[in-house]
């Protein structure tokens, strides 16, 4: 299971919202080898005086954070950091000093879904990876 929060300034995630749910779910399938169909994604767009951020930001500064189940490799996280850093800058103009992204695993066992938690639910994709 992953879901994405992505927070952001309204004027940079409402023009750019259904693109960067493309582009960041074609990262995501391809470096967890993720199924196409899942996607779970929300968007927190924020005035400007409610979005701080740290010195050296522009007006592009955005936030993932990714909610996971545990299993995936380091590798294939990085994976993930690069694909998005390199297609965020090149399909949706945000440079990499403005992208910053958290992930946060948790045991499927922590996770309830469709009537069950997470560890009883069926799954049609690795997780290992």
């Amino acid at each position: 299971m992953t879901q994405i929060k992505i927070y952001g300034t309204t004027g940079v995630l409402e023009p750019r919202r259904a693109r960067l749910s493309d582009v960041l779910h074609g990262c995501v399938v391809e470096a967890f080898d993720y199924p196409e169909d899942k996607r779970a994604h929300r968007f927190f767009a924020l005035a400007p005086e409610d979005f701080y951020a740290p010195a050296g930001r522009s007006a592009d500064y955005t936030i993932l954070e990714v909610n996971l189940f545990t299993g995936r490799s380091v590798d294939a996280k990085k994976r993930l950091y690069a694909l998005i850093f390199e297609r965020f800058e090149r399909e949706l103009g945000i440079a990499p000093v403005d992208v910053e992204i958290t992930l946060v695993e948790t045991p499927r066992h922590d996770w309830a879904m469709r009537g069950l938690p997470g560890d009883e639910v069926g799954i049609d994709y690795r997780v290992d990876v």
